[in-house]
């Protein structure tokens, strides 16, 4: 369990400030399996000296080890570059913001987080159709379940996205707020049995029910409320520096 796990040496570790670090992956998607990876997510901070030299700022860390005998996979990027990639309609930095699996967290990213609504457009849905695509294909390579359930909750995600303008990452949640395939709960369950089972079920039955939920995706869209570019750039691009200077 995620929770009996001491992540703030990680967060001391690092060799800038972290300005929040998050679960993300199965455990926020609600579907980990007993060996699950735990994925952390976050921003640091990088020193005004490093954007303005010559060198390449490091913008992007990665970083996969194993401690308490977990495997952990940390993925952090400088403020800047976390800003831009949520205003490029990019979902998933905006559900690694919102998690509510939080192991470092302050005013910063509250703050941030804040102003996530104002990045949200109907876009959005593109880049949830987009990625249950990937995942549906290598589900039709593999027969695994952990891409078919992944399959199922970027539509999900997108289809309430769309509808309430809210992230909502959590697959069991999503179940209980729009109309999905009854056997869901059964998969999710075999999933947490065994990260890399097989999709007991027959394949016709589950490619007509994400073909049906790529329909509601598309209508989804089509009625959001959502604009159609983000409202809060001056207000992000004004964030970003105030907390640079502040460093």
């Amino acid at each position: 369990m995620i929770e009996d796990l001491d992540l703030a040496p990680v967060v001391a570790e690092q060799p800038d400030p972290l300005l929040f670090a998050t679960v993300s992956g199965a455990h926020l998607y609600g579907f980990p399996s007993q060996d699950s990876d735990v994925d952390l997510r976050g921003v640091h901070l990088l020193p005004a000296a490093d954007l303005v030299g010559l060198h390449e700022p490091e913008e992007t860390r990665s970083r996969a080890w194993v401690r308490y005998g977990v495997e952990l996979d940390l993925v952090t990027h400088d403020l800047r570059k976390f800003v831009r990639l949520m205003l490029r309609r990019n979902g998933y930095v905006l559900e690694q913001l919102l998690s509510p699996l939080v192991v470092h967290s302050g005013d910063t990213h509250r703050e941030l987080a804040a102003l996530a609504p104002g990045v949200l457009t109907g876009h959005h849905a593109h880049h949830y159709r987009g990625f249950a695509v990937t995942q549906w294909r290598l589900f039709e390579k593999t027969g695994e379940l952990k891409p078919l359930l992944y399959t199922f909750r970027v539509l999900l995600t997108g289809i309430h996205l769309m509808r309430s303008g809210e992230v909502q990452a959590h697959l069991p949640t999503l179940l209980e707020q729009i109309d999905a395939p009854g056997y869901l709960p059964e998969l999710i369950a075999a999933k947490g049995e065994l990260e890399h089972g097989i999709a007991d079920i027959p394949h016709a039955r589950v490619e007509a029910d994400v073909e049906r939920l790529h329909a509601v995706l598309d209508e989804a869209q089509s009625a959001s409320a959502l604009p159609d570019a983000p409202t809060a750039y001056d207000a992000l691009h004004d964030f970003v520096i105030r907390v640079r200077l502040q460093g």
